[in-house]
């Protein structure tokens, strides 16, 4: 019987066995919504490639080589183009004749055709270990979701620094981590600026559609999920490009380097299916950030205080039908899809002439922000005067301006 060695990059498998079999019971749940409370809650175990992948690693942390080289060998006939998965059968293979020191020990005779491809499998591989290892703090969330309404049934929150996609879903007793799953984002990393400069937007948007595969080239695989950029504030900054999707990897290609696409976020197909399956478009919110924070709900709910104080207040002055206490609110740098705030004023005169000193309720309210050279509020509601049933939804984008929050874009989006 052939003598199995023991790998020398075990340290960092080891902290992985141990965090995951930590995480397999123990996944964290996020809460957003202003008034409920936090609820741990199990994420089910799901047979996906990644899973099996994490599985194998752990066995090789254990010792057990053999038990995952057959596991190895049952993945890559399963997922024959999952490189990541080839790589890791490979150095099992090679390691019942030799020492293994690190992922992808290639002879040296066959390094230099293959090294730019086995150094994005490498990197591919670390930050699936790092995202597996370094868990959301339990009860935390994105600190972009202060509050979701009921119509938000999910939430997606993409985490650049670790290739990561969570999905969260928007139950009663809150906003609950139920799947997370590796991403590529574009070659020259995040902060899309212009047409074609590779770049992935940073920001919060939302899913506009949901494409047919069938309308699509192979390219994008098994669907695509476009989001809207560039969103107001992207606009208001200049930005210019499109397109912007989460999509799938064509034939032949289980998943992407971690850098590799140009501008779109790309999932492992049997992951976007998923994905497709499971949220809405037009509710569903995207969050794309270099590194998430994750915050407590006492933490956001805090947080959210100032911005509330400001809200209620514009919904005051628009209730008392005072035209300038309204104006004071609005930035002068406002606009709402090409009309200035001067151009603006005969809608607001109209609102408030049929509201006629009646209250105004906001229904649905959603609490996005996004900070960067600017603390930015995407505020999401419905509008209802009482003594009617219903109203339009609206969206508003807030800056804050010192200490004042001021609204420099609304629109009727339903």
């Amino acid at each position: 019987m052939k003598r199995y060695f023991l790998f020398l990059f075990f340290p960092a498998l080891v902290g992985l066995a141990m965090s995951a079999n930590a995480a397999a019971h123990k996944k964290p749940v996020a809460q957003a919504k202003p008034v409920a409370s936090v609820k741990h809650q199990a994420v089910p175990k799901a047979d996906l490639a990644e899973a099996r992948l994490l599985a194998i690693y752990q066995l090789m942390a254990k010792g057990q080589s053999r038990e995952a080289l057959a596991h190895a060998e049952q993945l890559v006939k399963e997922h024959p183009h999952f490189q990541l998965a080839q790589l890791v059968y490979g150095d099992l293979l090679a390691a019942r004749m030799r020492p293994i020191r690190l992922v992808g020990d290639v002879p040296a005779s066959m390094l230099q055709a293959g090294a730019h491809v086995l150094d994005e499998l490498r990197d591919e591989s670390q930050l699936r270990l790092k995202a597996l290892r370094e868990r959301p703090p339990p009860g935390a969330l994105p600190s972009q979701f202060l509050a979701l309404s009921t119509r938000n049934k999910h939430a997606i929150a993409i985490d650049a620094s670790r290739s990561r996609l969570y999905l969260l879903e928007n139950r009663p007793t809150g906003l609950t981590l139920i799947a997370d799953y590796y991403v590529s984002i574009g070659k020259s990393g995040l902060s899309k600026n212009t047409e074609g400069d590779l770049r992935t937007p940073m920001g919060v948007y939302f899913i506009t559609s949901n494409l047919d595969p069938k309308s699509l080239k192979e390219f994008y695989g098994s669907g695509a999920l476009p989001i809207n950029y560039p969103n107001v504030l992207d606009n208001a900054r200049g930005k210019t490009g499109g397109g912007i999707w989460l999509h799938g990897t064509p034939p032949g290609q289980f998943s992407r380097a971690p850098m590799a696409t140009d501008g779109c976020v790309v999932l492992a197909n049997p992951d976007l299916m998923a994905l497709i399956r499971t949220v809405e478009v037009r509710t569903t919110p995207v969050v794309i950030s270099q590194s998430l924070k994750w915050v407590t709900p006492t933490t956001a709910r805090s947080e959210s205080q100032p911005f509330e104080e400001a809200l209620t207040a514009w919904q005051k002055a628009k209730t008392s039908g005072n035209m300038n206490q309204v104006l004071s609110f609005y930035s002068p740098s406002f606009n709402s899809n090409g009309k200035t705030l001067t151009e603006w004023m005969p809608f607001l005169r109209s609102e408030l002439n049929k509201v006629q000193g009646r209250a105004i309720e906001l229904k649905d309210l959603s609490l996005l922000r996004w900070t960067d050279t600017a603390d930015t509020m995407v505020v999401t509601f419905g509008e209802v005067t009482e003594g009617t049933r219903t109203g339009p939804t609206k969206r508003q984008y807030w800056v804050r301006q010192g200490s004042h929050w001021k609204i420099f874009y609304e629109g009727v989006i339903g």
